[in-house]
């Protein structure tokens, strides 16, 4: 008997101009590789419903971007940082095009950083007057300039200037309010992101999450799923009922490698991105309610 595949393809309900990605609602058309019209059926047993939504923190919660950029060139000139490969009489600074880049190819500070000092040579610093060459010193050296961008990054949100992203807070409520199970993971440093969220979602969204878990929590950070699997486990929920809003493709990627359906919320350093394994996709979570990403994922399961 020949074989049937079918694949998912969007389109759109509402026109998003000046960006890559325009829909914000998406439909569900199923197309077949056979002439042949298949019938199947979805037991209503082990369809995937909404119980659970796990928020990413950084890009999701907040656009962060540019703050952690900023407290990351703070710590290499706090700490007079100058890899060998640099032609600049300066410090280390990430540019706003590089740090776009590397923060969406890999996830966490600590394996930013090692990776960026594989690639362009162990630095020089008040730390170490020649670049470090033993395993201990370079984890020393990351250690410590991660530590003081993390107090950085602190007082910048503790300023009072940053706002979380427009309906997060609303859509959380929301949520609650229906009795879903609402989790934030993220694979920053655990200090940090509980400083965002008791500024930015109120210490009572925070104090009332199901799960709370941070790039401390896993042995693998992002773009390993462990900590999708884990939020699964402590939350009691099965993988196929989580929905997870991430908004990089890194995120997305984690999540569909757990095995859960994510939204993405995309940001200026994401928006040319490939979010096509997405369920759907929004430019912010503004004009987003529970009911809309309920359908989402049922359209999703009668698709299949």
């Amino acid at each position: 008997m020949a074989s049937s595949t079918l694949s998912l393809s969007t389109t759109s309900y509402s026109y998003l101009p000046n960006t890559k990605h325009r829909f914000s609602y998406p439909r569900m058309k199923l197309v077949s590789s056979n002439s042949k019209h298949r019938a199947f059926s979805v037991s209503a047993s082990a369809s995937p419903s909404l119980q659970a939504l796990i928020f990413d923190c950084d890009g999701v919660i907040l656009e962060s971007e540019h703050l952690h950029r900023q407290a990351y060139n703070d710590a290499f000139l706090h700490f007079n940082v100058r890899c060998p490969s640099s032609s600049s009489p300066a410090p280390l600074n990430w540019d706003i095009q590089f740090y776009d880049e590397l923060q969406n190819l890999i996830g966490g500070g600590k394996p930013k950083m090692r990776w960026y000092f594989k690639e362009h040579g162990w630095p020089s610093s008040t730390l170490f007057a020649t670049p470090p060459t033993n395993d201990e010193d370079r984890a020393n050296l990351i250690d410590t300039l991660q530590d003081w961008k993390t107090e950085r990054y602190k007082d910048i949100i503790k300023s009072g200037t940053v706002k979380p992203r427009p309906g997060v807070l609303r859509l959380m409520d929301e949520a609650r309010d229906a009795g879903k199970k609402l989790a934030v993971c993220s694979a920053a440093t655990k200090s940090s992101v509980i400083l965002c969220l008791e500024n930015l979602i109120g210490l009572e969204r925070f104090q009332s999450l199901d799960c709370f878990l941070a790039g401390d929590d896993v042995k693998e950070k992002k773009p390993d799923p462990s900590i999708y699997l884990t939020a699964s486990k402590k939350l009691g929920i099965s993988e196929k009922d989580c929905l997870v809003v991430e908004d990089s493709v890194i995120g997305l990627q984690v999540a569909t490698k757990a095995g859960m359906s994510c939204v993405v919320t995309y940001t200026p350093s994401t928006a040319d991105q490939d979010f096509s394994e997405a369920i759907a996709i929004y430019p912010d979570l503004s004009n987003v309610r529970l009911k809309d990403l309920e359908l989402v994922l049922e359209n999703v399961v009668a698709a299949k």
